[in-house]
């Protein structure tokens, strides 16, 4: 499951400017990967209440689909223009709510890999991680994205 946040929308080349009106000061909750506006619109708050909302969010569907317990795989992706230190902050700020809601993190991958252009902002992804998530996870990967193992 996963819960995208914008800081900014996103300009598309087909409509030539930005996909929806995002006032400053305002963030949109809940927003579409490829650029769709969000379910809730607030003010800009700090990176751990927007990490409470989003994994709360998703660790609430989550639970839905797969056992509560055991491992997960997190990732905290890029909307294009968000800095790779801040994607950094925020995973830290999901780590911490993860480690206090008793859901250990398997493994964790933080930058841009399905951004929205040049939106500004983040989404988290949480996966179940069994043993056969986690063998297939770690095989080596020699891809444009993604690159590990031999």
């Amino acid at each position: 499951r996963s819960f995208g946040v914008a800081l900014t929308a996103c300009s598309t080349p087909a409509k030539g400017g930005p996909t929806f009106d995002l006032p400053d000061g305002e963030m949109e909750l809940g927003v579409g990967i490829h650029g769709e506006p969000g379910r809730e619109r607030r003010a800009v708050m700090p990176a751990r209440e927007i990490a409470e909302v989003a994994v709360g969010a998703v660790l609430e569907e989550l639970v839905e689909v797969a056992p509560a317990d055991g491992p997960v795989l997190a990732l905290v992706n890029g909307m294009g223009a968000t800095p790779l230190l801040e994607l950094y902050g925020f995973h830290a700020e999901v780590a911490r709510l993860l480690e206090a809601r008793g859901v250990p993190v398997a493994r964790a991958l933080v930058g841009n890999y399905v951004t929205s252009l040049d939106m500004a902002g983040c989404s988290v992804t949480l996966c179940r991680a069994d043993a056969d998530m986690l063998r297939l996870w770690d095989a080596p990967v020699q891809t444009a994205a993604l690159r590990w193992g031999r």
